[in-house]
């Protein structure tokens, strides 16, 4: 999402609030609790769960092994739910053509340096530069090449679903700041 006022164009990011983190934080919650469960079950000699017998597994060692896990998996989505209650990663590029400043605003983990802010000079920006890799797992980035030959990147690579909607953003982030294109 952008909004440009006159000189002014602020490009919104999304940070860890996207529906597919909150699809891997609850399965991982599931499987936690699943797994804890079989692991407790096992240790009581008892059915926490009608659906899941625990008769045919030791405690020692594959109800420890999965408790275990259980707990693994209870970390990794409470640091998940973490990310995605401060909203980790989120913030906006802003552009200001009148003041010849970019900068560049994000999120970050709770602590003295929560607030990222970045600021470059528009007059060192060289061009918009695009980085596409298909394949397994596909890569797509708007970047701005700075003088120095220095990439900032922009975006995130899952932000643009597809090729056609990545080429308008940069070309409208070129045609605003009046420079070229480069990686198409």
């Amino acid at each position: 999402m952008n909004s440009q006022v006159g000189d002014i164009r602020i490009d919104f990011v999304t940070g860890s609030r996207r529906f597919s983190n909150f699809c891997w934080a609850s399965i991982l919650l599931l499987g936690a609790l699943s797994f804890s469960t079989v692991g407790i079950s096992s240790y009581l000699r008892e059915d926490l769960i009608p659906l899941l017998s625990a008769e045919q597994i030791l405690f020692v060692p594959q109800g420890l092994v999965m408790l275990f896990y259980g707990i693994a998996g209870f970390c990794i989505s409470f640091y998940l739910w973490c990310t995605i209650w401060w909203n980790v990663g989120s913030g906006y590029n802003e552009f200001d053509k009148k003041e010849g400043i970019f900068t560049l605003f994000r999120w970050g983990f709770p602590g003295t340096n929560r607030r990222i802010s970045v600021e470059f000079f528009i007059k060192d920006i060289q061009a918009i530069r695009m980085e596409i890799r298909e394949g397994f797992i596909s890569n797509r980035v708007i970047c701005i090449r700075m003088k120095n030959q220095q990439d900032i990147p922009l975006s995130r690579s899952e932000e643009y679903s597809t090729l056609r909607e990545m080429e308008d953003e940069a070309a409208g982030l070129a045609r605003f700041l009046k420079i070229s294109i480069e990686g198409v």
